[in-house]
């Protein structure tokens, strides 16, 4: 969007430099020129110093806007387009997923198939842009995209939605809404597979359970005549999984630690997820589950 003042969105700067939205977004944050603040993209003072300014709307709320000869920046015109990305560099656009949560997202999307020879490229995938790979070390398959699958609206809703980001609208609307004010968020959440969650944590592992194809139940009675429930069961080892947040309420912590004392007494299996494990559950729950001879 450009106005008398000269000034372009970094969303009009992307169509102006005609590359991805996301690349644009991340290249700035690697740049140091903007910062995510909670929900919303504030500028850094190296940022202001490149002309990088707030502008005010009743749709958008507040956003940042750059003039337009920025795309002679030199730093800006060295962006490259063409460059094909993988699983892994991805993850440069969604932090909170390393290469294995994307390429299970990618899977469950249907856009590539996991076999005993790695990542295979499916029809869907194809049709996106992506290419078969193989490692020329190990002989491994894998899948590459072109930079524009991050702007997908199906793809980027999903990566969104499970690395626990900011909402943002289809790719050829105007302004991303991550600048104006968020909507409140609501009781419940829910995870791909349906499951109505109580808090982010929750979401969180319940997606990852989902994406490991991993059969599991929420909140699962505990084999006890008290009304305990676990917030997870995997029939698969009879392993129950609960989740404790940073802060947990005096109204429920004590359910928790009667619940961590069934575990122990009963000698039932079971994994514990803090939040500090949010962004490192393939090392939480990949090796907890090993434990009880489930594989993922």
């Amino acid at each position: 969007m450009s106005a008398a003042d000269g000034k372009l969105s970094t969303t009009a700067l992307a169509k102006q430099l005609d590359i991805p939205v996301q690349q644009l977004f991340a290249t700035l944050k690697d740049y140091g020129w903007i910062n995510r603040v909670g929900e919303a993209w504030v500028l850094t003072p190296k940022g202001e110093f490149e002309g990088g300014t707030y502008r005010k709307s009743q749709r958008y709320g507040s956003y940042i806007v750059w003039p337009e000869h920025l795309d002679q920046h030199p730093l800006i015109a060295a962006i490259e387009s063409n460059q094909r990305i993988s699983a892994a560099s991805m993850s440069r656009y969604y932090p909170r997923l390393d290469a294995r949560q994307i390429n299970r997202a990618l899977a469950e999307l249907g856009l590539q198939n996991h076999s005993i020879l790695g990542w295979e490229l499916t029809e869907r995938g194809r049709a996106l842009g992506g290419q078969q790979e193989e490692s020329r070390n190990s002989g491994a398959y894998y899948t590459t995209w072109p930079h524009e699958v991050v702007d997908d609206p199906v793809v980027h809703r999903e990566l969104t939605r499970q690395s626990d980001q900011v909402d943002l609208p289809p790719a050829g609307e105007s302004e991303p809404d991550l600048f104006g004010e968020q909507p409140q968020q609501a009781t419940f959440l829910q995870g791909l597979d349906g499951h109505q969650l109580q808090t982010s944590l929750q979401t969180r592992v319940c997606n990852w359970l989902y994406l490991a194809q991993l059969a599991h139940a929420h909140r699962r009675a505990l084999p006890v005549e008290e009304s305990l429930y676990a917030d997870f069961y995997l029939p698969a080892g009879s392993v129950y999984v609960d989740c404790w947040e940073d802060e947990v309420p005096a109204s429920a912590l004590s359910q928790k630690l009667a619940k961590r004392e069934v575990y122990h007494d009963l000698k039932l299996h079971y994994i514990e997820v803090n939040g500090a494990d949010a962004d490192r559950l393939d090392d939480v729950l990949g090796r907890g589950l090993l434990r009880f001879g489930i594989r993922c």
